[in-house]
């Protein structure tokens, strides 16, 4: 059985904030996802974005009944930009839970995507004892974030790529909590 939802926090980071969708969001966030680089990096991102679809995310991530929760890289507070990428939590059940990540290609190499999954790492806010995590095997910038922030690999896999039209490999890690 999946935890009940409860408000999702700001959380601090040491050159940016991870803050709760907005509505206004969607202006930067469809022009990020639009970008082939960007979607094909993920699962759920179709290449080209179809009108709505960002605004269909937002709803359904800012829901009281979610299962995810998502939040904005947001480095405005030091000049780097008001959105910067997204990091998501997906709730699984026993105490578990599945973290995704983007960042706009103009912050790729920064430390952003690294800095943000450790403040997710740190801040627990579901109570985690174990996250999973997966990436596409040519995505080998995403398998450094991981490694860095303290996952380890757990097996190959492979996921369906709405971008690219197709089943594609990948790295499957996790990381076990301290309580």
């Amino acid at each position: 059985m999946l935890d009940q939802v409860t408000p999702q926090p700001t959380i601090q980071a040491d050159r940016f904030v991870l803050r709760p969708l907005r509505k206004s969001d969607a202006g930067l966030i469809s022009m990020y996802a639009a970008d082939d680089r960007v979607a094909r990096g993920t699962r759920s991102i179709p290449h080209p974005l179809p009108p709505g679809t960002t605004e269909g995310f937002i709803d359904r991530s800012t829901k009281a009944d979610r299962t995810e929760d998502v939040w904005v890289i947001d480095g405005k507070a030091t000049d780097l930009g008001e959105m910067l990428g997204i990091v998501s939590l997906e709730r699984m059940d026993r105490g578990q839970s599945e973290i995704f990540f983007w960042v706009a290609p103009a912050f790729w190499g920064t430390g952003i995507a690294s800095g943000a999954v450790k403040a997710l790492i740190e801040a627990n806010p579901h109570d985690a004892k174990t996250l999973f995590a997966e990436v596409f095997q040519d995505n080998l910038g995403s398998a450094r974030v991981l490694t860095n922030c303290g996952f380890t690999y757990l097996g190959d896999a492979e996921a369906y790529s709405v971008a690219r039209k197709s089943t594609v490999p990948t790295w499957t890690y996790t990381l076990k909590i301290n309580s």
